[in-house]
């Protein structure tokens, strides 16, 4: 495995179909920027690389919904993901878009290229087609309930709620959500790429790191949940995935080849071609070549997206890569699994949710706050948690009483003491160091000490352990503190003034090591402090390791007689009142969401008497309930119906434990084809009502009805 010259880092691109929250932050945007800027703090050459990716069938569903077209949709929330991620501080080097000419041109280029060279199969299917609607069904215009949850809003392509990647014709009860009809199956021909002739090399470069036995990456290196996932996918069998659409919008397939008309690239095709375009358009303005980057031995790819983009990431785009034969692969995906907010999924279509332009908007200025937070509780192993309780302990208890109280106290006393100028001092001076264990002399010993703290945060930014690093920053302010709080200059300036010069010498020191180490974290506060010392700009070209280096030779980060600024505060307390505001703010928003969609829920079709006495309603008592192993939201009950025993796999784990619905009355659809579900052959369905919060309860018959009785 060689060494890289250079870093090429992606994000995922998100998609202009909504606003940014504070999930997407955590998922692919924060951790990448942290990566980012360390790295160019370490003088690397590193290309940080993003955009909005503004096709596929989800903007032309919004298109239709809202009655414009997809272009004034992508318009829209592009600009917005520019105003987030510059409000918020996220340092790409280029944000492109995937409606731009380059990108269409490329990402015709790379279709062609394969089609060329015999990569793809051509197939002649049968897929979902809406008759009233008069078009073909891509995935995401075709809902119904998850074969492996029962969740009941399922898109033909990705279970939102269990995460399952689907399969339109694997759907139960399917939909077209352009009509509300079913859809009937057409045949149509489409390009596909043969992932199943892929399995045996992508195994073995994920799970141990080498590809024919070349080694590519270190495998320990890789999560564990990224692994298990893509473990997963391989296990079940890979299959062929169609490359091409029916579609309106999005890229066109080349019109030279025959049997293009009407054909578009599949989104999860042209998407991440979006990394390439985007270099692309960076390298043209920038006077390099994007080859150096994405076809170059010495280059290393790394993707930072949400654990539900890990497939794309680890099986489909690599696998288009490697058919190009000449594209470097990522070493690495280090994805991020799913934020919750207050106690609840963050949630879209009810508006659950912390906008990250209406973040800016209501607490101007505290970017670095969110910034902090969402590392703090960033889902690097597993789903976390964002509250607005835990936040205000955050910044108050660690940003505000802590780091901001440390530089504070350094600069209030040197101004004090030595009119803002950085003492002379005697190095031969034994001080009580951090540990407060042993006297130690600052030259010898706490400079050491100090690069080893900064040694240890720069490993686990390399191991993408970010929440560590931020640990790891903290605990230099907090040896910072100890510092003054063991050696007292307020009280000792009085009996020994030159203790107190070596003093504010070394905690001056700290403070340095502080406004190059927050950078990546805290790219504002690192700033305002650098100012606050009367120190250079940081451009992140290699000032961290110049540091380092001279932190390893015993050197000085700042001389005696350098001139600092009067004391202003890196951060202020977030109050109550403010805390407050934003709960009501996201209580209300999730009702008046609720209220929302009752409104926008109309009644379906009329249906015709005949349809209706076509289904078999039936009492029935649960016998047993169990759950169902690998699936949080399923219980599998045996029901009686008086004539017979049945087993009914149900999707109400989450509000109903098994031992509670032993006993209950309940209403069966009792003539519904019977489907496996997670092994588990059902036959029937359950009927359940639901509230605008989600509360399921069980639509029962009055006590002492026999069961089999039919409803009518």
């Amino acid at each position: 495995m060689n060494q890289a010259k250079r870093i090429l880092v992606t994000s995922a691109l998100p998609y202009a179909n909504g606003p940014l929250h504070i999930g997407h932050l955590a998922g692919a945007y924060l951790s990448a920027d942290v990566y980012v800027r360390f790295q160019r703090l370490m003088g690397k050459d590193i290309v940080f690389i993003c955009g909005s990716d503004e096709n596929g069938a989800a903007i032309t569903i919004k298109a239709l919904k809202e009655k414009k077209h997809p272009k004034e949709i992508v318009d829209k929330y592009h600009e917005l993901f520019k105003q987030a991620f510059s409000g918020i501080g996220v340092s790409f080097d280029y944000y492109h878009r995937t409606s731009a000419q380059l990108h269409h041109e490329t990402s015709q280029e790379i279709f062609r290229e394969l089609y060329k060279s015999g990569k793809f199969e051509e197939k002649t299917t049968e897929q979902y087609y809406d008759t009233k609607a008069n078009q073909f069904l891509a995935d995401r215009y075709i809902k119904g309930t998850c074969p492996n949850c029962d969740y009941a809003d399922a898109y033909g392509d990705q279970c939102e709620n269990c995460g399952s990647s689907l399969s339109p014709t694997e759907l139960i009860n399917p939909i077209s959500t352009l009509t509300g009809d079913a859809p009937v199956l057409k045949t149509t021909t489409h390009w596909y790429l043969p992932l199943d002739k892929d399995e045996d090399w992508l195994r073995e470069w994920i799970t141990q790191g080498t590809i024919d036995g070349k080694e590519h990456h270190l495998a320990s290196d890789w999560k564990s949940h990224v692994v298990g996932q893509c473990k997963s996918w391989l296990d079940g069998g890979l299959l062929p995935r169609a490359m091409t659409r029916d579609l309106d919008w999005g890229v066109d397939v080349p019109q030279e080849i025959p049997g293009s008309e009407g054909k578009k690239l599949y989104v999860w095709m042209d998407a991440p071609i979006g990394y390439i375009s985007s270099t692309k358009a960076w390298a043209q303005e920038n006077g390099k070549d994007w080859k150096d980057y994405w076809q170059s031995e010495d280059s290393k790819l790394v993707h930072f997206v949400g654990k539900d983009n890990i497939v794309f990431h680890c099986i489909i785009f690599p696998s288009i890569l490697k058919a190009l034969d000449n594209y470097v692969l990522p070493t690495n995906v280090p994805a991020n699994q799913f934020m919750n907010l207050e106690g609840n999924k963050i949630s879209t279509s009810k508006n659950w949710a912390i906008w990250v332009n209406e973040y800016l908007a209501d607490l101007p200025g505290k970017e670095d706050e969110l910034r902090y937070f969402m590392v703090k509780a960033m889902p690097e192993q597993k789903d976390s948690e964002f509250t607005w309780k835990g936040f205000q302990e955050a910044i108050n208890n660690e940003l505000v009483n802590n780091l901001a109280n440390f530089i504070n106290r350094v600069i209030v006393l040197t101004n004090k003491y030595y009119e803002g100028k950085i003492p002379e001092f005697d190095d031969s001076l034994m001080i009580c160091g951090s540990d407060n264990t042993e006297d130690i002399s600052f030259l010898d010993n706490e400079l050491l000490r100090l690069f080893d703290d900064l040694n240890d945060y720069s490993h686990h930014i390399r191991a993408y352990e970010f929440r560590a690093a931020l640990n790891k920053m903290m605990e230099i302010s907090s040896k910072g503190n100890q510092i003054l709080q063991f050696n007292e200059p307020w009280k000792t300036i009085k009996t020994d003034e030159e203790l107190v010069k070596t003093v504010m010498f070394l905690c001056i020191q700290y403070g340095a090591a502080l406004s190059v180490a927050i950078r990546p974290f805290l790219p504002k506060a690192s700033e305002n402090l650098r100012a606050l010392l009367n120190l250079p700009a940081l451009k992140e070209e290699g000032e961290l390791v110049e540091m380092m280096d001279k932190l390893a030779l015993g050197e000085y980060l700042i001389e005696s007689g350098h001139q600092i600024n009067e004391a202003k505060h890196l951060f202020s307390r977030i109050e109550d009142d403010l805390v407050d505001a934003q709960i009501s703010k996201l209580n209300a928003s999730k009702v008046a969401a609720n209220t929302d969609s009752t409104s926008d829920n109309p009644i379906k079709e009329n249906i015709i008497f005949d349809d209706f006495s076509k289904i078999d309603f039936r009492t029935a008592t649960v016998l047993e309930a169990e759950k169902v192993p690998k699936a949080d939201k399923l219980l599998k009950l045996t029901l009686d119906l008086g004539f017979e025993k049945r087993t009914v796999v149900s999707g109400i784990a989450e509000q109903y434990k098994p031992e509670e619905v032993i006993g209950k009355q309940v209403t069966i659809v009792a003539n519904l084809a019977p489907r496996k579900i997670r092994g588990v052959e059902s036959q029937g369905m359950i009927l359940m009502a639901e509230n605008q919060s989600g509360k399921l309860s069980f639509i029962s018959p009055e006590k002492g009805w026999e069961e089999g009785t039919v409803v009518r």
